[in-house]
């Protein structure tokens, strides 16, 4: 698997979105330099699931811009972004039970294919050709998330913490330049959380560029390089881990008495 897909810069300026007439996200406004992870941090219903829906494609913004390495995709559909880098590992397991591991993470590579499906239906040379680059892809993203053992057998064995890992692999096979994590130590437990963790901290010393959504504040806070602060839809801060900690509109809105996580 190629390792040396380079991470790129996120841009995203004047991000609104309204569901009702109720602003979900309201003129945010942040920038992500190419390898840096980026936590995004706020109590429920903040808005940081509409975020990521907007950066990843899944829903369309009613005002602002998004760019990639200073190209706007904000205009393109989920699977478009996804063949310029755009990853995204969703809150809940989706995984196809009928399939192996292994086959369930090649499912990630799709996106970045050329072959028709014309070619895949008649099983023609280049069609052959990039099913065997992607299951070999496929083997090595289990090998780079700890799974290599698992990865013939049926993907509903798996339990819930190596189910995380699945995705995220699967991610990796799109060789993703920015990599979304919507809440990926939800429902975890402690070790399970700590391997994960572990493994976040491998990713991100690979270059990869990555934005992780998540409840656990001690997680953000020991991972990220910069943290944005949503309340209410509006961004109300971005900074440092030490400076998020610091911040009064970050304590009243969120973080309280876990200051000191």
């Amino acid at each position: 698997m190629n390792t040396t897909v380079p991470s790129a810069g996120l841009e995203v300026s004047g991000l609104s979105r309204r569901f009702g007439g109720v602003y979900a996200n309201r003129d945010i406004s942040f920038s992500v330099a190419p390898g840096e992870l980026r936590g995004v941090i706020g109590p429920n219903g903040a808005g940081k699931s509409t975020l990521f829906g907007l950066i990843s494609g899944h829903l369309r913004p009613q005002e602002g811009t998004i760019r990639l390495d200073g190209e706007r995709i904000d205009r393109l559909p989920a699977h478009r972004r996804a063949r310029r880098g755009i990853a995204i590992v969703f809150q809940g397991a989706r995984l196809f039970p009928s399939m192996t591991v292994c086959e369930n993470v090649a499912v990630g590579a799709h996106a970045r294919t050329g072959a028709g499906a014309v070619e895949a239906a008649l099983r023609l040379p280049r069609h052959r050709r990039e099913e065997t680059e992607i299951m070999a892809d496929a083997r090595a993203a289990l090998e780079r998330v700890g799974l290599a053992d698992w990865a013939d057998r049926g993907a509903e064995q798996l339990p819930l913490g190596q189910q995380r890992r699945l995705q995220v692999a699967r991610a990796l096979t799109a060789r993703p330049k920015v990599l979304l994590l919507d809440e990926p130590a939800s429902g975890l437990r402690a070790d399970e959380r700590e391997d994960l963790r572990a493994l976040l901290r491998e990713l991100h010393a690979d270059g990869i560029t990555i934005l992780l959504v998540e409840h656990d504040v001690a997680m953000v806070t020991a991972l990220a390089d910069r943290i944005a602060v949503l309340d209410l839809g509006r961004l109300i801060a971005d900074g440092t881990p030490d400076e998020i900690r610091r911040d009064p509109a970050v304590i009243a809105a969120y973080l309280g008495s876990e200051t000191a996580a």
